[in-house]
């Protein structure tokens, strides 16, 4: 399988990762008006299993290291299968938690505190089961991510100035999303060998993890989903015929979107062995500054924001880029 040994070309994975997870929402803008979330995610689990398919047996059975994609697959443990279909089941849970989240208390109260939150639990508990790169610094990173998280929130809470206050159930929901996103990670992380040269008997490498992964995000969909749809945040409950309603152009921004998150995880997997996971989890969830970027220079969001709300993005942005470049270094130092 392909294997990265590069450290420099490991963070470019890492940033990848960062552009996939940070923009693959845009694609929903892409659907009808009319064409509701839960609908969406369906097209986005297959377009997250058919790219990692797809991986797997292309880059994931090439090369001379490792063991080949489905070689990998047939020897992995239960123990190893478990753990990754539950990272899936958890990821999932997380990511409808968000989306419910931002419906209820909108993105100045879900991002800060539920990406927030898996930022700093995803850092930390991948850093304790696999300490690699200097702590200090990784946590100074960490901790300049986190406080561009809460200048963006800040911006967005200006934009939405004289809105209703926060709901209790709204940032439960926040929390909630937090803690599962913060934890998905490491379940298929412990699914993986660590040295792409030294396959470990039962454990996979990058590739066949994420793919079971893959399926854990797809099956699990038939429970949280199927909820969703049913008990919606907003608007009338939809079934599958509304699904089934929906146009090809429709279909294809879900697949599309699934494609590109999956483009990110897939990336940052290969980037781990190289970077450790802690370092390619951190790196990942900048993802948020990603969704800012495209918001304040492509969606224009902000454009009608009062006085003095560029000063937070500019801050937002300064302590992003510190905090990527600490990251980064705590591998090298």
């Amino acid at each position: 399988m392909y294997v990265v040994h590069s450290y420099p070309l490991a963070v470019v994975f890492c940033v990848i990762t960062m552009l996939c997870w940070g923009s693959w929402a845009n694609t929903r803008k892409l659907a009808s008006p009319g064409w509701r979330f839960e609908l969406f995610y369906w097209d986005y689990t297959i377009g997250v299993l058919l790219l990692t398919l797809l991986l797997g047996l292309t880059l994931g059975s090439s090369g001379s290291e490792g063991r080949p994609f489905l070689a990998d697959l047939a020897q992995a443990s239960g123990a190893s299968t478990r753990s990754a279909l539950l990272g899936g089941a958890i990821f999932n849970l997380a990511n409808i938690l968000l989306v419910a989240a931002i419906e209820i208390a909108g993105m100045a109260v879900a991002f800060p505190v539920g990406i927030g939150l898996a930022l700093l639990i995803g850092v930390v508990v991948n850093y304790i089961a696999s300490p690699v790169g200097n702590g200090a610094l990784l946590a100074l990173g960490v901790g300049l991510v986190t406080l561009a998280i809460l200048l963006d929130a800040a911006a967005y809470r200006r934009l939405a100035a004289g809105a209703a206050g926060v709901s209790a159930r709204g940032l439960l929901l926040s929390i909630a999303c937090g803690i599962f996103m913060g934890m998905f990670y490491r379940f298929v992380a412990a699914a993986m060998y660590d040295n792409p040269a030294l396959p470990e008997a039962g454990r996979m490498g990058n590739y066949a993890a994420v793919f079971v992964f893959a399926v854990g995000v797809f099956v699990s969909s038939f429970l949280w989903n199927v909820i969703a749809m049913r008990r919606p945040i907003s608007g009338p409950p939809v079934g599958l015929a509304d699904y089934l309603r929906g146009s090809f152009a429709d279909h294809v921004t879900g697949v599309l979107g699934g494609v590109i998150w999956a483009v990110g995880m897939s990336f940052n997997l290969i980037a781990s062995s190289r970077a450790g996971f802690a370092i390619s989890y951190g790196l990942g969830q900048g993802a948020t500054m990603i969704a800012a970027f495209w918001g304040v220079f492509v969606w224009h969001e902000f454009r009608k924001a009062p006085p003095g709300t560029s000063r937070l993005l500019a801050a937002m942005f300064a302590c992003f880029l510190g905090g990527l470049a600490l990251i980064v270094l705590s591998r090298t130092l």
